[in-house]
């Protein structure tokens, strides 16, 4: 059981590094280069700033609940409440990601006609779907886990 577990440990750990260099380098350009590219909407250059780190802080308690619910699969507690839990702030961590990404189609809407770029809307749509997706996602797989521990505990009373 301990390959699946260190694959995914490794890709946790690769998307993490992914995003904490996006954050160092596309973070700073956005500080730099917003008021130059588009000036009619300068004054929304710290809050897309604080949307962005929003999302980011997000995405990095969802993968710190993701490398909680590994830790839960190695040691053979994967149907167990802590584990529930994990998938439960995933699933928050992922509403929220997917909600400040709808917050900020509007103004993806009037960048993407400003630079006449109307695949610029279809990339915040997916920005905003993806998230939401995996909230569905980890919704369906805890109340499955929960449905596996109440039918355990059953199990275990009746024995």
């Amino acid at each position: 059981m301990k390959q699946p577990t260190v694959f995914l440990r490794i890709t946790l750990v690769i998307m993490g590094l992914a995003i904490l260099a996006l954050c160092a380098f596309v973070l700073p350009a956005i500080h730099d280069e917003w008021p130059k590219q588009f000036p009619a909407v300068a004054y929304l250059q710290y809050p897309v700033i604080a949307a962005l780190s929003a999302t980011t802080i997000s995405f990095f308690i969802a993968l710190y609940q993701a490398w909680r619910l590994l830790d839960y699969i190695d040691k053979n507690m994967a149907f167990s409440q802590l584990s529930v839990k994990s998938l439960k702030n995933i699933k928050y961590c992922a509403l929220v990601i997917s909600g400040f990404y709808a917050a900020s189609l509007p103004l993806i809407y009037y960048i993407a006609e400003t630079d006449d770029a109307p695949g610029l809307l279809v990339i915040g749509l997916v920005f905003t779907f993806a998230p939401l997706v995996i909230a569905v996602f980890a919704t369906v797989v805890q109340k499955l886990l929960q449905n596996a521990i109440d039918m355990k505990s059953e199990n275990d009373l009746t024995v």
